[in-house]
């Protein structure tokens, strides 16, 4: 019997626009971590924020379009199939196959606060985090809650060639 892992990657988040340094993160976790898939999981709404720019159908669209020349990443809008747009539930859905192995992709920026996130202990059991350095974050993540308390076998923090961009200023343009 093949007791092979299937590396499944995550990267999940409003996608307000989609940008290159998505598929920048996206890239580098299949060639670090030998990731055979990874799938955006767009949100409809970031419990963090107050609102998105672009309806879900547009930011689906603008994913797609980033995306259309790799092969390995998927565009899914799994909130209704999940019944959550809770982290935790996107990881369980996944985790049901025993054969995937989940990893979670998040910039930097996201570490700092991830210690506010539903059930964010239990995220970091089911999964390994894979964290990417953003510009101007990499000293607040790694003083953050989150990684002083996690064991660094389920995080790691990945020093990143970055991609100076983000979708708050792309929405300024």
């Amino acid at each position: 019997m093949n007791s092979k892992k299937n590396k499944i990657g995550i990267l999940g988040g409003s996608f307000d626009p989609a940008h290159r340094g998505h598929l920048a993160i996206s890239k580098e976790a299949v060639k670090k971590f030998k990731i055979k898939k990874i799938i955006w999981a767009i949100t409809k709404k970031n419990p963090f924020k107050k609102k998105t720019n672009l309806n879900l159908s547009t930011r689906i669209k603008y994913c797609k379009r980033i995306i259309k020349k790799t092969k390995f990443i998927e565009v899914k809008f799994l909130e209704t199939k999940v019944k959550s747009n809770k982290t935790i539930n996107l990881i369980n859905f996944f985790s049901k196959n025993k054969k995937n192995e989940i990893y979670f992709l998040m910039g930097a920026d996201n570490l700092i606060n991830f210690h506010k996130w539903h059930k964010w202990k239990e995220i970091s059991q089911k999964c390994i985090i894979i964290v990417f350095d953003r510009y101007g974050y990499k000293k607040k993540s790694l003083n953050s809650k989150t990684y002083k308390s996690l064991n660094k076998d389920k995080l790691k923090f990945i020093n990143f060639n970055k991609v100076n961009i983000s979708s708050s200023q792309l929405r300024k343009i």
